[in-house]
């Protein structure tokens, strides 16, 4: 690979860590090319996987101020490059993983947090960003709801308070 080859390589592949959410680096010895133009799909339309060479990736890791991936970098690698839905990415490389034992999962970073392997497939068993928002104005909604009841309950108890104290006055009065 001629040196300018090399240059615009780096360039490329930090600009690809700077302007994503997450990175996930994998090792895909042992995948054909239609098994991983297979994961290129599974990994949806906010992610793009591609196979990188170990010297350039560190050298462009280090300019896009992403060193954590470095001790990933070590035999056939690959990263994802997410700039959308990490959960929805880390779900992909899982199911595909299942599949597919020779792809591994080696770690990764997460908005400039590393990540083990683990933790990616922790990520992957969370919901997505969309059925948590949900989750949450449905809560939300609740106790708006539960809010609503109690402030109009108040009235309506005090309502038949004072008309059981009115009754029951008349009552005493009236037996007098």
């Amino acid at each position: 690979m001629a040196t300018s080859d090399k240059v615009a390589a780096v360039e490329e592949i930090a600009g690809k860590l700077r302007n994503s959410n997450a990175a996930v680096v994998t090792s895909y010895t042992g995948l054909s090319v239609a098994q991983l133009k297979q994961l290129r799909r599974s990994l949806g339309e906010n992610a793009q996987y591609r196979v990188v060479k170990n010297t350039l990736t560190k050298i462009a890791a280090e300019q896009a101020g992403v060193t954590e991936l470095n001790e990933h970098l070590k035999g056939s690698t690959a990263v994802a490059f997410v700039t959308g839905d990490p959960v929805e990415a880390a779900k992909g490389l899982r199911d595909f993983a299942k599949d597919n034992p020779a792809l591994v999962i080696k770690g990764g970073v997460l908005d400039g947090k590393a990540l083990s392997a683990d933790e990616i497939k922790k990520l992957a068993d969370l919901e997505s960003r969309e059925v948590l928002l949900a989750k949450l104005a449905g809560a939300m909604k609740g106790k708006q709801s539960q809010a609503a009841a109690l402030f109009q309950a108040l009235p309506s108890k005090f309502v038949r308070t004072a008309e059981a104290l009115r009754a029951k006055k008349a009552e005493q009065g009236g037996a007098e």
